[in-house]
């Protein structure tokens, strides 16, 4: 990505956080502008980080395998005694598996083993807790009834002693609590799997909270991680029906829970957060206090807010909770599918409604980010499910690594047909993602999937949403939501895939699809951000170019069968008022537009009416462009070309006539078939 600020005097925008903005244009990999915030508050933070590093200089952390291995390899003793603690609870666990099959229980059907699973997992400490939540996101690997109870697991534990944490800030901050904060509170107010919150007050008098890392954090987890993954690679050998790569997703879980250990790389991920994030409106990240920020401590705003899912709470402060839905869903559409950097873990305790009516993003430990190949593979698959093309579909799927490119689709494309059937004649703005969710768990489970991350916590990403989304308004719709904003960027972005998955959208069997355009252009104008202009503009651009001819010779067709309609309405209705008026009774009645000619007219206006309906419509100022564009080189080859293609047809229909008139004087004409003479009305 590449950033070029703005000079200052291009003004500054509405910023959320009390700061001024400036404007920085960013041009992203598919060459597609984007807008990012630069603002005091961002300066001010990098030069604290860095003041922070060079004083402190503290050891990365960095998850290494290789280094992990060669660590314990030398110590059997500490592993054996780990591999003891938890081998004795999870072999009852395990035989009560087998017991139930030997008494024909399915037990990938069984609630209470689901249960008892996520009991063992909280039991065993912080590593489990977190391979529990990753493979709640994993139906290639879990039967969905494990799915829905692992979903469930909290991430609470009980607190460690005071003194522990107290020592820790003095080691990470270079001085005691008492002489960094002017407050502290007398106990944690939130202990989770890697640390406990405190709140307190700076002696500047910001209230922050206080985020202290568990002790012997890193060990308790590298050794987990040791041992489960030799039983990963142990198993994936021997057993056949386990697909995907167990030694590779346990490596990046690893990558994670160093990540989140981290507690500068998660202040990082705060102030980049709002950075691409923090200008939309009534969004609200809180500022990490660098100079009080280490290893494992972390100081950062601290956010009087109330939950989401507390409705009688926001109410009673006339907050619109469904509104800050709305606006979440939009900030995670540009999260996953603009910038691709995105929050792992939105759940209610993370999203708060602030006393001002704006929404407060949290805990910033587990971040994931999505390629451009991957983001544009997400939005085509969306088209490919609007279309019903179920074919596409699964090819998509393998073109973002769910199937191997190998696999054969044939008994696929069918299931995924029945995974949507019962949507078959509903938008898929109606469509309810946990549902959806649910019904591909159950295929991938079935069929040859292999989940690969990224798409394994977009999914816990948008489940968790439209979870708090449906409790806050049980007919909340979460793609109805994201739908005008896929329309948006599929009429705006230059990127190659999504122009070629707008053509496969407006087209099905070389036939344009007038609704198809309708219905987008329809739901784009109700996006924010969406810009008539630049659709006008781009959409020019793109007609001229070579990428674009498949979709101009068509529209030239289109656009051409329009003017023929119109003419031959005009010429039918032109020859109707004259025989009516001059009282001609033989003059041959000019045959007027095809039904489908009809139908292309009613098209184009409807379209007419919904550009002149949609937000930035103004003749006015509209004036000026359009005398840009008629002088626009690109815009005369377009004319041009609908001009030569008018004459070709109108030559074509000329010399079609001249050889059937030439045909018929050829033959004898039949009484039936002579010219009927005129009849003028009798003078009174």
């Amino acid at each position: 990505m590449i950033v070029k600020t703005l000079p200052p005097n291009s003004g500054p925008i509405e910023d959320d956080n009390r700061e001024p903005v400036y404007d920085a244009e960013v041009v992203s990999e598919s060459g597609s502008p984007a807008l990012v915030v630069k603002s005091p508050r961002l300066i001010a933070a990098q030069e604290q980080r860095s003041q922070v590093n060079i004083q402190s200089e503290p050891e990365t952390l960095l998850y290494n395998p290789v280094e992990i291995e060669a660590h314990y390899r030398h110590r059997p003793m500490q592993v054996l005694w780990r591999i003891f603690a938890v081998l004795l609870p999870t072999l009852s666990f395990a035989f009560g598996l087998w017991w139930d099959s030997k008494r024909g229980v399915v037990v990938k059907n069984d609630q209470r083993r689901a249960v008892q699973l996520k009991e063992l997992l909280t039991q065993l400490g912080p590593a489990y807790i977190k391979i529990g939540q990753a493979l709640s996101t994993r139906p290639d690997l879990v039967p969905p009834v494990y799915l829905e109870e692992l979903a469930r697991l909290q991430d609470q534990l009980a607190p460690f002693p005071n003194e522990i944490a107290y020592q820790f800030i003095e080691e990470e901050l270079g001085a005691p609590p008492a002489e960094i904060y002017a407050e502290l509170s007398p106990e944690p107010i939130a202990a989770a799997s890697l640390g406990q919150v405190y709140k307190g007050k700076l002696k500047t008098g910001e209230e922050v909270a206080i985020k202290v890392q568990r002790p012997d954090l890193r060990e308790r987890i590298t050794i987990d991680l040791y041992i489960l993954r030799g039983i990963a690679g142990w198993a994936q050998q021997r057993f056949k029906r386990i697909r995907s790569n167990l030694v590779g997703i346990l490596d990046e879980l690893g990558d994670r829970i160093f990540e989140e250990m981290d507690y500068i790389h998660e202040g990082e991920n705060a102030e980049r957060f709002f950075q691409l994030y923090g200008h939309i409106k009534d969004i609200y990240v809180p500022k990490i206090y660098w100079e009080y920020t280490n290893r494992r401590v972390l100081t950062m705003e601290w956010i009087n807010g109330i939950k989401l899912t507390q409705t009688a709470e926001i109410r009673a402060q006339g907050i619109n909770a469904r509104y800050l839905i709305e606006v979440g869903v939009q900030c995670s559409l540009r999260q996953l599918l603009e910038h691709g950097f995105f929050h792992a873990d939105p759940h209610p305790g993370n999203l708060l409604a602030t006393p001002d009516g704006k929404l407060a993003y949290l805990d910033f430990g587990m971040m994931s980010e999505i390629q451009p190949p991957q983001r544009y593979g997400l939005i085509e698959a969306i088209v490919h499910v609007v279309n019903r093309d179920f074919e596409g579909l699964a090819k998509d799927y393998v073109k973002l690594d769910f199937l191997a490119a190998d696999t054969d689709l044939t008994p696929i494309i069918p299931a995924f047909a029945s995974v949507f059937a019962d949507a078959q004649g509903a938008s898929v703005a109606d469509l309810n993602i946990k549902s959806i969710t649910d019904e591909l768990s159950a295929l991938m489970y079935e069929y040859p999937f292999r989940v690969p991350p990224y798409y394994a916590l977009i999914i816990r990403s948008l489940v968790t949403l439209e979870g708090i989304a449906i409790y806050i308004d049980p007919n909340f719709k979460v793609l109805s939501e994201a739908y005008p904003y896929v329309a948006k960027r599929l009429l705006t972005d230059p990127a190659p895939a999504l122009r070629a998955s707008l053509r496969d959208l407006l087209f099905k069997e070389g036939k344009f699809r007038w609704n198809r355009l309708e219905n987008l252009l329809r739901n784009a104008r109700s996006n924010e951000d969406y810009d008539l202009n630049l659709v006008v503009n781009q959409g020019v651009d793109f007609l001229a170019s070579e990428r674009g001819a498949f979709i101009r010779d068509k529209l030239v067709d289109e656009f051409v069968n329009g003017v023929n309609a119109l003419g031959k309405n005009v010429l039918h209705n032109f020859t109707y008022l004259l025989r009516e008026r001059v009282g001609l009774t033989a003059v041959n009645e000019a045959p007027g537009a095809t039904d489908e000619q009809q139908q292309t007219l009613e098209h184009i206006k409807r379209i007419s009416n919904i550009l002149r309906e949609t937000r930035g419509f103004d003749p006015v100022q509209l004036a000026p462009q359009m005398a840009q564009l008629l002088v626009n080189p690109d815009v005369q080859r377009l004319g041009q070309q609908i001009t030569n293609r008018l004459l070709q047809k109108a030559v074509t229909k000329l010399i079609r006539d001249l050889l059937a008139g030439e045909e018929v004087n050829q033959r004898p004409v039949r009484k039936s078939e002579q010219p009927a003479r005129l009849s003028l009305p009798a003078r009174v």
